[in-house]
């Protein structure tokens, strides 16, 4: 008779036959529900990467912000003065991850020791060995760039895991865009009320579109197309984690990976 519950152990040693280890830092995207019956909910896959990583690792989530204004921005990316009283502000210790993203982000945001980076929608919270450098210091400006906890992960040799999330999730991918050598992008900007010990602040972001396609002609789901060639060349780890489809990959090589996939598709265009 099978057993009636995936347990936080359990996670643990099919995390570890995925290719997790103690020191690593990993950046986890998850579809929970595809996992199976767990004792104790999203706390034990936390649980179990926090197991798996330690000692010395640190487990990412990228929670970005449920803010839901975006169909208020005007063609300069200005919010209208008669809405703007209306809008809660940005607070990194505060407010809600995305819900977009399934329940691990704001579970691990709001677990006990979890730090999150101060950019809204390129923000990150981690919890383990190396939070705090992680969410420090986080650019507002082309938060997915350099300085950013993506720019870190792959500084750190982390690892990103897709837990039965599909393989276009994979955030670590907007770094790529960020560093790819590509003609077009996508920029967008946007006002951003923060949180402040002095009141309501707001100010204008600039950030490359991570909505849509950074460039014309990639198809909307193209980050699972990289990560399935990606996968193709014999790179990262496919496994279960529980009963879910789960994919392993190091963030230094298939961000690489994905910089040349993107070029190969233009031109490349000449540096200043």
């Amino acid at each position: 008779m099978p057993e009636p519950f995936v347990t936080r152990a359990d996670l643990r040693a099919d995390l570890e036959r995925l290719g997790l280890r103690p020191g690593d830092h990993v950046m986890a995207h998850g579809a929970l529900s595809k996992v199976g019956r767990l004792l104790n909910g999203p706390d034990a896959v936390i649980g179990a990467l926090l197991d798996a990583v330690s000692p010395g690792g640190t487990v990412l989530a990228y929670t970005d912000w449920d803010a839901r204004y975006d169909e208020l921005l005007d063609a300069h990316g200005r919010v209208p003065d008669r809405w703007r009283p209306h809008i809660p502000p940005f607070d990194a210790r505060a407010s809600r991850a995305i819900r977009d993203n399934g329940a691990l982000p704001e579970f691990l945001r709001t677990t006990p020791g979890a730090l999150r980076s101060g950019n809204p929608g390129a923000s990150v919270a981690a919890l383990g060995a190396r939070a705090g450098w992680f969410t420090a210091d986080h650019p507002l400006d082309y938060g997915y760039g350099a300085g950013s906890p993506l720019a870190k992960l792959v500084e750190a040799g982390g690892k990103a895991v897709l837990i039965g999330a599909p393989l276009d999730t994979i955030t670590l991918l907007h770094h790529a865009e960020h560093l790819a050598d590509l003609r077009g992008k996508r920029v967008i900007r946007y006002e951003v009320p923060f949180a402040t010990d002095h009141g309501v602040e707001w100010r204008s972001l600039e950030e490359f579109d991570t909505g849509d396609p950074v460039v014309d002609g990639f198809a909307d789901d193209y980050f699972a197309e990289i990560v399935t060639d990606f996968l193709a060349t014999g790179e990262g780890a496919r496994g279960h984690v529980g009963k879910a489809d789960s994919v392993l990959v190091d963030a230094r090589a298939v961000c690489a990976f994905a910089v040349a996939w993107m070029e190969r598709r233009q031109s490349p265009v000449s540096r200043p």
